[in-house]
């Protein structure tokens, strides 16, 4: 999927809605247990009750290795059945990758080429060499984490440098990078008074904003500075979403809640 592709989907959804479906098993209905893939059929009756409602969908990795090859298999049914049925839904692996070239090309190939994911989510420690083999991808997005919004960020995210807090380094750094157009950033909803100065600096790349819902994020606080004329946002919820209820109607709370962020989210298109 291409940037306009995704600036479509938003326009006519007026949505930036993304979904993270991160599957635990101890929280999931229980009627889907004895389901002979339920980390899918979960995943399954999600998609299927919000897809109008959301752009883009995010599974986290940990989520299904953690449950070994079954959890794998289970990723690799999800992100088909999403291509095949919605392939316009734009779909990240958060999976936080991220090492020397050749370990990056083959992380790069697994998501990109073997899932077919749109985007993944990379860290930028290891600097350039760790992230330009993800960049190297025709149609594919590497999102950058940036500032994230859990609370060790800021151990080392905010320090001073020389000029700047680290983080503004690494935004004014990646701007350098082959293919840094492929390029969009990881900014948590919990730093809303940041992302004035992050625009500063990327005034026109995508922003995955996690951190919305159970993690406290203020929608319209993140908006203020970061909406751009293309929107530039994906903000992510997780659990308040797909954990609304713990029932055979789990997916029909599920697009409830879905529901209730997309109004928000159009009401703030609009103006």
């Amino acid at each position: 999927m291409n940037r306009q592709e995704l600036i479509n989907q938003i326009q006519q959804k007026k949505s930036f809605l993304c979904i993270g479906l991160d599957v635990d098993l101890t929280k999931i209905p229980i009627h889907l247990l004895a389901e002979k893939d339920p980390i899918f059929e979960f995943n399954k009756q999600l998609i299927d009750a919000t897809h109008h409602l959301a752009v883009a969908y995010k599974p986290n990795i940990a989520f299904y290795e953690a449950y070994g090859i079954k959890g794998w298999m289970a990723l690799e049914k999800t992100i088909n059945y999403i291509n095949t049925n919605y392939p316009e839904i734009f779909t990240i692996a958060d999976a936080k990758r991220g090492d020397i070239g050749n370990t990056s090309t083959r992380y790069a190939k697994a998501f990109f080429e073997d899932l077919n994911f749109d985007a993944i989510t990379v860290a930028p420690y290891m600097g350039k060499d760790s992230v330009e083999p993800f960049l190297a991808f025709e149609n594919k997005n590497t999102i950058l984490l940036t500032l994230t919004s859990n609370e060790g960020g800021m151990d080392f995210q905010t320090l001073k440098t020389p000029k700047e807090e680290l983080y503004k380094s690494v935004l004014k750094t990646s701007l350098t990078w082959k293919n840094a157009d492929n390029l969009m950033f990881v900014v948590g909803a919990t730093r809303p008074e940041h992302f004035k100065e992050i625009r500063a600096i990327v005034p026109n790349h995508f922003l995955l904003v996690p951190g919305i819902g159970a993690q406290g994020g203020d929608l319209k606080g993140v908006c203020k500075y970061g909406l751009t004329k293309d929107c530039g946002l994906l903000v992510n919820s997780s659990r308040s979403i797909i954990y609304a209820e713990n029932s055979v109607d789990f997916a029909k709370k599920a697009q409830q809640e879905a529901l209730k962020i997309q109004q928000e989210m159009e009401t703030i298109l609009e103006y």
